[in-house]
């Protein structure tokens, strides 16, 4: 006679629900951070503005402590976690089922699916691309292009350079391609398995590189509308969203792309 599931065996059946619902909460403590100042003792709501370019208020040179670095390093980090994970949520969601159903069949081995490490591999990735950002943050800051306070462009040549930019890469083949690579998560898994917890944590990574060459550039993007301004970041959260999961994603891509370079180019001009 087979035993009556005890309650914790239930609940490990209900590993998508679980696993669904703590991506939901990495994402809300993400912006909580954001929200509350995420560490820069400034408050968000102050450095929010539906002005497009923002205030180009005076701003002075301040030198970055070591813990400062360290503070804004972690802005950066999290403020990728809180605007990625919910277009990263179909493929770890998808990752977990395919590896549940290999064991289940027993194509894989009787183990935890290391989901987890498929997660933090792609958020490593994020980190990689948070440490250039810092670095970027800094330099512009001591140009004086970029408010020490308000954390946003202060130079009109420089937000439409970036919006030109921006358009441009949209256009480019190279974004066309990784952003194939995110709307295709099972042609991925299929190409790119690899057992184990180092395996997932390798092809989380992978992954995580596509999303990067995919979004780099529009996260530059918050330079010019502001890197602690929460509707320029939900704005963009939510196009790379779109992007990624509608079904005409790859012809807003290009609609988007059009109209930076269009807004970039009469900011340079005028």
């Amino acid at each position: 006679m087979r035993a009556t599931p005890t309650p914790a065996e239930n609940l490990l059946l209900r590993d998508r629900l679980i696993l669904g619902g703590g991506l939901v909460v990495i994402s809300a403590l993400g912006w909580l951070w954001l929200l509350i100042g995420a560490g820069t003792g400034m408050s968000s709501v102050a450095m929010t503005t539906v002005a497009f370019p923002p205030p180009a208020h005076a701003s002075a040179h301040m030198s970055w402590s070591s813990l400062y670095w360290v503070i804004m390093l972690s802005m950066w980090w999290i403020m990728m976690i809180a605007m990625m994970t919910p277009s990263a949520a179909p493929m770890v969601l998808l990752y977990a089922r395919v590896a549940r159903n290999a064991q289940a069949r027993g194509q894989r081995p009787r183990a935890a699916v290391p989901t987890g490490m498929f997660y933090a591999g792609y958020l490593s990735s994020w980190f990689v691309f948070s440490l250039g950002a810092t670095a970027l943050h800094w330099s512009l800051e001591q140009a004086g292009v970029v408010h020490s306070m308000m954390m946003w462009s202060v130079d009109r040549q420089l937000t439409g350079a970036l919006l030109v930019a921006a358009g441009l890469y949209q256009l480019t083949p190279l974004k066309q391609a990784c952003l194939e690579h995110c709307r295709s998560p099972a042609d991925y898994l299929s190409r790119r398995w690899r057992d184990g917890p180092g395996g997932a944590w390798r092809m989380g990574f992978q992954h995580g590189l596509y999303c990067v060459g995919c979004c780099w550039v529009l996260m530059l993007l918050l330079f010019a509308g502001g890197v602690m301004n929460l509707i320029w970041i939900a704005g963009l959260a939510i196009l790379i969203l779109a992007e990624k999961l509608v079904p005409a994603g790859r012809a807003l891509s290009y609609v988007v792309g059009a109209l930076l370079v269009g807004v970039g180019g009469w900011l340079l001009l005028t």
